[in-house]
């Protein structure tokens, strides 16, 4: 592997920045691509494969592109996926060891400290500082997943703000069809915008049925890994099912 190509990974690892390794399996020239743009190597593609290879990247798939370009290898180079969650409830206790499991470093921000604690979440890492705050701290980029579920517009509004103005991939809240709808209402009276509020998904995660808080943890973590891979969204949930709070 050329040096230029070498200390592009690297470069992209360590702003975590998602790049793709393209290599030609019959010539033997390589490219890293970030964003569209190759930023070493001189291997240039036509746009079919690059079209493919925008497809590889963001479905996290590594191998051969499809025919006519199967003589191209794409490895993908993701940053760590990331979870953060708004709320010590009794939802996130599932949510934290399920997300880890999947491969996200999980936090979860609560300024309350008898619900953040060490006792109800050995294992995750835990902030006390408000959501805005830690947002601010922790910047979610485009992999990282934010999700409300305290039902207090103190905390819930302020990180939803924040993530809003992020490029998080995922953005969910916690509540019923009617909660949702006076919580877009708050939202755009101070100031979002329409565009802006179409990222929150809410209520929260896919139609799964589930009312129990581990069972509203599996359809919040299936609805990351849908958006993650974009894949084909099921059918919206009824406004009669929605979740109740954690």
């Amino acid at each position: 592997m050329k040096r230029a190509v070498l200390d592009a990974l690297q470069r992209a690892r360590a702003n975590k920045r998602p790049v793709a390794l393209v290599t030609d399996l019959e010539t033997g020239h390589a490219a890293v691509h970030d964003d569209g743009e190759v930023v070493a190597g001189s291997l240039m593609l036509s746009a079919p494969a690059l079209h493919a290879l925008e497809s590889a990247v963001q479905r996290d798939r590594s191998g051969r592109l499809p025919e006519p370009n199967d003589h191209l290898m794409v490895e993908v180079f993701h940053p760590p996926l990331r979870l953060i969650v708004v709320g010590a409830v009794h939802i996130a206790q599932a949510l934290a060891p399920m997300a880890e499991i999947a491969g996200y470093e999980v936090t979860i921000v609560d300024p309350r400290r008898a619900f953040a604690s060490d006792t109800r979440f050995p294992r995750t890492a835990l902030r006390h500082d408000w959501p805005d705050e830690a947002m601010r701290a922790l910047q979610p980029d485009r992999r990282t997943a934010v999700i409300t579920l305290t039902h207090d517009s103190k905390l819930d509004d302020p990180a939803l703000t924040a993530a809003l103005a992020s490029p998080a991939f995922y953005i969910g809240a916690l509540g019923s069809t009617r909660t949702h709808a006076k919580r877009l209402q708050r939202l755009a009276e101070e100031g979002l915008t329409d565009a802006q509020l179409s990222r929150i998904h809410g209520p929260l995660g896919l139609p799964l049925g589930g009312r129990a808080p581990a069972e509203i943890a599996i359809a919040a973590l299936a609805q990351m890994t849908q958006v993650l891979h974009g894949a084909d969204p099921l059918e919206k949930r009824p406004s009669e099912g929605a979740a109740p709070a954690g």
